[in-house]
């Protein structure tokens, strides 16, 4: 059965804010620098997330993909930038990108099925 990214996305978050009150001071720091790092500046945020997310394809970590399909299509992603960022994430991942690359496709369906965009 395919994993429920957008409940997982939910889950992670409800567990980051955890996680923020047992170590404030790292999480709040992680904050700070996700939110410097992901301000438009020569690249915009959407160019951004596709950056992030073609990272989290390659080094296979799903909550990452679930954040960064997320954050990416509420920046303005379409389907075919989603895709062709799977695809360097393949050149790069190889064959485990590949699978990871579907699962980040599947992510795409369901965030787009629940008007996330």
């Amino acid at each position: 059965m395919a994993k429920n990214f957008p409940e997982h996305y939910d889950h992670m978050r409800e567990l980051m804010g955890e996680l923020g009150k047992g170590i404030p001071t790292t999480m709040g720091c992680f904050s700070k620098l996700h939110e410097k790092a992901s301000e438009t500046g020569s690249l915009n945020v959407k160019t951004k997330e596709l950056i992030a997310l073609g990272i989290a394809i390659a080094i296979r970590c799903d909550g990452c993909i679930a954040f960064h399909i997320h954050d990416a299509l509420q920046a303005g992603a379409t389907e075919d930038e989603i895709l062709e960022t799977i695809g360097v994430a393949v050149l790069m991942g190889g064959g485990p990108a590949v699978m990871y690359g579907c699962e980040a496709l599947e992510a795409m369906r369901q965030f787009e099925a629940e008007g996330v965009a």
